[in-house]
């Protein structure tokens, strides 16, 4: 059974500034290894995967999951909310015109 791991690890190192050959000296993993889990190429052991988790001080199913991540922006925002189409606001604007 090989099913795919998703990941946000691309965007958690961008948000830290981390580049893939710090993080994989950071956990003992090679910089290609970070690559390859990142464009879901590669199922980190569970063992990498927590080294990881605890590299960013991070719950390790923030960053891995067996299901798709909802984009960051509706978890935070609500759908549709994070590129300013919040409905509430719009039928006010309509109503003041």
């Amino acid at each position: 059974m090989s099913e795919r791991v998703h990941n946000r690890l691309a965007v958690i190192r961008a948000e830290r500034s981390v580049s893939r050959k710090q993080l994989a000296e950071a956990v003992g993993a090679h910089y290609q290894t970070i690559g390859h889990i990142e464009r879901g190429q590669y199922n980190p052991s569970l063992d990498l995967a927590l080294r990881i988790a605890e590299y960013f001080e991070l719950p390790v199913e923030v960053l891995f999951a067996l299901r798709p991540f909802r984009p960051l922006s509706d978890e935070l925002y609500g759908p549709g909310k994070a590129d300013g189409n919040d409905s509430e606001h719009d039928s006010a604007d309509r109503g003041a015109r």
